[in-house]
């Protein structure tokens, strides 16, 4: 825990993970808020799905663009006019009564709007920090992370259901704009300049290691999301065991991260990670009694803040600094296809086989990921003796002679 110790002294690294991690907190609750106010107003889950669908369209679209943006025109600029964009169709869906049509469009316009804070923040670490606490940097990133998917459904499902679910969306509106001003207005976000980027866009995905760290993202937070449709079938939608359980996943997460943050990050490192998040979820299809899928999903949470560090270190590393913001965005498009694919799968097999249906996709998804981690092991990059900051963007000097 002394890197960690060392981190937390470093200049403006504790205030830049606070105010990201604020930030981001919309993240996992926007989608329940929707979903609950949508059928409130039209009295259809199907309805609210396809606003759903719009919504998670417009994020995966919007990732690579935005991010790449910031190079152009600065990371505040974008960061603003995304967050106003974002927090005003949020706001108008909570207030206008509309036709179907129009919240699909606001729905659209919301997700294609979501402020890339996870891209500037990953593209200000390296310069924040020297090259031996970059590592667990990435590491106690991922592993705080886990923060908003486990408090941040409780607390907006808490709101919809006893207050209301425009009210949920108010709060919503509330911290997006807190929450994007606090990080927006970070001193460490104005002192970093992102070079504008002289790659055609998504050249970037022909680096082996971004196309990886993409591709494995996809399948890991895939798998994730198979097992909380898994888990949610289990047990119901209004069973405390679901909640416990899932709650037990992330905290395996974030005890994975924080113990593995200070290890440094060779070839076989996803491949390790990638193997203790596939053995746990092979295990899952054993039983469905509550302690073992709860002893289960701890085994496979470990390994998932952890893979989830050695993605951000491997594409740092790999990119020049004027292309990582946009790296980072097609690495989060890939997460959120993957998640919006391992939750459809996963649907189709409970309605087919029953709940073991979705761990049984689960663990397919994270062994195919284990798979492509160790065929391909030679393609990451081995950082235990080396900086793992980006490249340097540099420029032909012209010589008098």
């Amino acid at each position: 825990m002394a890197a960690y110790g060392d981190l937390m002294r470093t200049p403006g690294v504790l205030r830049i993970i606070a105010a990201q991690l604020t930030a981001r907190f919309p993240n996992g609750m926007t989608s329940l808020a929707l979903l609950l106010h949508i059928e409130y107003i039209t009295g259809s889950y199907g309805a609210a799905g396809l606003v759903l669908a719009a919504t998670s369209i417009g994020q995966a679209v919007a990732g690579p663009i935005t991010s790449r943006w910031m190079g152009r025109w600065g990371m505040r600029k974008v960061l603003a006019l995304t967050t106003a964009v974002c927090a005003l169709a949020i706001f108008t869906i909570a207030l206008v009564p509309m036709t179907l049509p129009a919240y699909l469009a606001l729905g659209a316009i919301a997700g294609l709007s979501t402020p890339p804070v996870q891209s500037a923040a990953r593209t200000i670490y390296p310069k924040l920090v020297n090259s031996r606490q970059l590592t667990p940097l990435y590491s106690l990133d991922a592993s705080l992370q886990e923060i908003i998917w486990i408090l941040a459904p409780v607390l907006i499902t808490f709101v919809a259901t006893q207050i209301g679910t425009w009210e949920a969306l108010i709060v919503i509106v509330v911290i997006l704009v807190g929450g994007g001003a606090w990080f927006i207005f970070s001193p460490e976000v104005g002192r970093v300049r992102i070079p504008r980027s002289k790659r055609r866009f998504g050249k970037v995905l022909t680096r082996p290691t971004v196309l990886l760290a993409t591709v494995i993202g996809f399948l890991l937070i895939g798998a994730c999301s198979a097992v909380e449709a898994g888990v949610v079938a289990t047990f119901g939608h209004g069973g405390l065991e679901a909640g416990l359980v899932l709650a037990v996943f992330s905290v395996g997460s974030l005890a994975g991260g924080l113990a593995f943050g200070h290890i440094p990050i060779g070839r076989w490192a996803m491949a390790r990670r990638m193997g203790i998040v596939a053995a746990g979820l092979c295990l899952t299809v054993v039983s469905l009694n509550v302690w073992w899928l709860g002893g289960t999903l701890i085994i496979a949470g470990i390994g998932i803040a952890p893979a989830l560090a050695v993605l951000f270190a491997m594409t740092s590393v790999s990119v020049k600094f004027s292309d990582t913001a946009e790296a980072y965005g097609w690495i989060g498009t890939g997460q959120l296809i993957g998640a919006a694919l391992g939750s459809a799968v996963a649907g189709f097999l409970i309605d087919g086989v029953g709940p073991q249906g979705a761990y049984v996709a689960a663990a397919g998804m994270a062994i195919i990921g284990f798979v492509i981690a160790l065929v391909f092991v030679r393609a990451f990059p081995d950082l235990r003796h080396r900086d793992p900051s980006p490249i340097p963007d540099t420029e032909p000097v012209p010589i008098i002679t």
